[in-house]
């Protein structure tokens, strides 16, 4: 089963980590500062592509945003993609 966790450092900057049996599989890279989230990048590693770790991490990422009520600015392709290619699902926080 997996697990994902943020992880930040004292500066705010880090990742949502997805690990499966404690061995970490994926990660979505980002910063906060004020109310906005900034997602870099999205990787998993070579093992796990194909099953939907990207889409767990943006889903958790999402429901991050919307719990603390702030917007994300999608520098990260795979993000940018998910916001364009569904635009009414994340017009709440997508900063543009």
């Amino acid at each position: 089963m997996e697990t994902i966790k943020l992880e930040l450092d004292e500066k705010k900057h880090g990742a949502f980590n997805l690990y499966v049996d404690d061995k970490k599989l994926g990660e979505m890279t980002v910063s906060i500062k004020d109310d906005v989230l900034t997602v870099y990048h999205t990787g998993v590693e070579p093992e796990a592509e194909g099953k939907g770790y990207a889409k767990k991490l943006l889903e958790e990422m999402v429901a991050y945003v919307r719990a603390n009520h702030m917007m994300v600015l999608p520098l990260c392709p795979y993000v940018h993609a998910q916001f364009k290619r569904h635009p009414a699902e994340y017009q709440d926080i997508w900063k543009k």
